[in-house]
């Protein structure tokens, strides 16, 4: 798996080993070793993880963490938008690139299936109400960008090597380990620790999948079969603005907090997606997925669990 040491990579490799899968997690290298969300795995989870550093951008470590692999889940990218806008190029870079190196070392070593991991983000602000999978992909983020060619290079080997990829295609995915750059951790812990919250956007309005149905929704697209060439997007088919669920998240933690916008978070006009609304009936008829933990109660969950490990976060500052 790639990502693995992420917010989203990390709860899947615990739950792939509960499942009893032999999990190798690719982990980009850094010189302190840290392996991520990963060090807040038990020590019984990691003792049975087989974890390789490297990088994705490097074709031969990609290849040496593939090989003897059966399944492939590939969610490792660069995946802030303010960060893209400061750097395009490394954004691209990785994911484009970084694709295209797991997508190789996918066709040449014969592997049974790849689980790639797109965004909701390529579909950009929506042009009709719901957004099923057959809708246009509008790259409004270098992010962006690179992912919608990151999931036209999966669907260009499927199609060119028979390569069986299954493309995920996740909206909004929140929960505990989630890093601040995401806007419900930016949100909670400025309501944990001050008496004001401040944001970009309020008006956006997103679909918000709890991590653990997301992690659903990666394991039936690894294990349903038929569905090669396919792509499902994991969202709950509702939908809330930016200002409304900080109200929502203030009401649970009980803090008094003004919300304020602040103009150095504010996302360039044209770049700014207004509207995400998930159709997932896609998912539901294909892999017999769907979501099961509302905003509410996975609200609940993230705000006890950030509660518990503020340590894990630089309080105050924007994270991009």
């Amino acid at each position: 798996m790639t990502g693995a040491g992420g917010f989203i990579g990390s709860q899947l490799v615990e739950r792939l080993v509960e499942e009893g899968a032999a999990v190798r997690a690719f982990i980009h290298y850094n010189s302190r070793a840290d392996p991520g969300m990963l060090r807040l795995a038990s020590s019984e989870i990691i003792s049975k993880v087989e974890i390789v550093s490297g990088d994705l951008g490097d074709p031969d470590a990609v290849r040496k963490a593939v090989s003897g692999c059966q399944y492939v889940f590939h969610l490792g990218a660069l995946i802030s938008i303010p960060y893209s806008y400061l750097h395009p190029y490394e954004v691209a870079a990785t994911n484009f690139i970084g694709t295209l190196n797991i997508l190789m070392a996918c066709r040449d070593l014969g592997i049974e299936r790849l689980i790639h991991t797109s965004t909701s983000e390529v579909y950009g602000t929506a042009l009709r109400t719901i957004i099923d999978e057959t809708h246009p992909l509008q790259g409004q983020s270098p992010y962006s960008a690179s992912k919608i060619g990151a999931d036209k290079l999966a669907e260009s080997f499927f199609c060119t090597y028979q390569l069986p990829v299954v493309t995920v295609r996740p909206f909004n995915t929140y929960g505990p380990r989630q890093s601040a750059r995401a806007v419900i951790p930016t949100i909670i812990t400025q309501a944990l620790t001050d008496h004001k919250i401040y944001l970009g956007s309020l008006e956006s309005i997103r679909d918000f999948t709890y991590v653990t149905d997301t992690i659903n929704g990666f394991l039936c697209a690894g294990k349903t079969e038929k569905v090669e060439g396919c792509t499902f997007n994991l969202g709950t088919g509702t939908e809330i603005s930016i200002g409304c669920l900080a109200e929502n998240i203030i009401q649970i933690v009980d803090n008094t907090i003004k919300v304020q916008v602040d103009p150095t978070r504010l996302r360039p006009q044209k770049s700014e997606v207004m509207r995400l609304l998930s159709d997932n009936s896609f998912a539901r008829e294909r892999l017999g997925w769907q979501p099961s933990v509302g905003l509410d109660e996975g609200l609940e969950i993230t705000i006890g669990w950030i509660k518990e490990h503020l340590d894990h976060y630089r309080v105050g500052i924007y994270e991009y």
